[in-house]
């Protein structure tokens, strides 16, 4: 999957309305903060391994990694991971928009179909 893939992808949303259990603004606090956190343990995680593997093969040393710098096109790479990654992080306020769009136009969401179909369909008896 290509970065830019990945941007469109990071924004995917399920189907049906998102549950709120607080205030709607401290849930969209809470997810950005709560995806932000997910994505750095991964990272840390990810990082230290990395290094660990890599100084105990005596191919790199804390030296070498504190003193890389990138080319110009592995700048350019670093660019579009970090836009994915905020696309990932700000995806609530995203799916938000979409919403307010959606119902700005009529649509509804997946369960208000349902509900109107199941209305519509006479029962099995």
């Amino acid at each position: 999957m290509s970065l830019e893939q990945a941007i469109l992808e990071a924004g995917r949303k399920p189907a049906g309305k998102r549950p709120y259990f607080f205030n709607p603004d401290v849930e969209r606090v809470l997810a950005i903060t709560m995806a932000a956190v997910q994505e750095l343990a991964v990272a840390r995680e990810r990082i230290d391994t990395l290094e660990r593997l890599l100084q105990a093969k005596g191919v790199l040393g804390s030296e070498d990694i504190d003193t890389f710098k990138p080319t110009p096109e592995q700048h350019a790479e670093r660019a579009l991971m970090s836009q994915a990654y905020i696309a990932r992080i700000l995806r609530i306020v995203q799916q938000e928009g979409e919403a307010i769009a959606a119902a700005e136009k009529g649509d509804l969401y997946s369960e208000e179909v349902a509900l109107e179909v199941a209305a519509e369909v006479p029962r099995a008896r």
